[in-house]
């Protein structure tokens, strides 16, 4: 079964970065598509970024230019870069892997996804 770990959450100030991680002990995550995703207090869960197998990458558009995807094969780990943080930000994040590949257009919908991390929070306040 496919575990999910994250870390590299906390709190920082607004116009601050984080690096999540998101790890995969025992399995390729390559073989997998990646999405990010958050949920804030009251708030449905987002898609904020996915990585597709095929390589290809997508964002919401509150996270365009802030948030980068990526997935290094040589220490099985995918990351979310986050600058420019917001306190619209905050939330926990969660990172999940899909079995079979959802695609460009369907990457930042959870319901793709069958395996999820214990999420990770991140917190925006001066």
């Amino acid at each position: 079964q496919l575990r999910l770990v994250e870390s590299g959450g906390g709190l920082v100030q607004p116009g601050g970065s984080l690096r999540l991680s998101c790890r995969a002990p025992g399995f390729v995550l390559g073989d997998y598509a990646i999405g990010w995703f958050r949920q804030a207090p009251g708030k449905e869960r987002e898609g904020v970024s996915g990585v597709t197998t095929g390589g290809g990458l997508m964002y919401a558009y509150s996270v365009r230019a802030r948030f980068f995807i990526s997935e290094h094969n040589f220490n099985n780990t995918a990351y979310l870069q986050m600058t420019a943080l917001r306190p619209a930000d905050t939330a926990v994040y969660y990172c999940a892997a899909a079995s079979r590949n959802p695609g460009l257009r369907r990457c930042l919908s959870g319901r793709w996804y069958e395996f999820w991390g214990q999420g990770t929070q991140v917190t925006i306040s001066s």
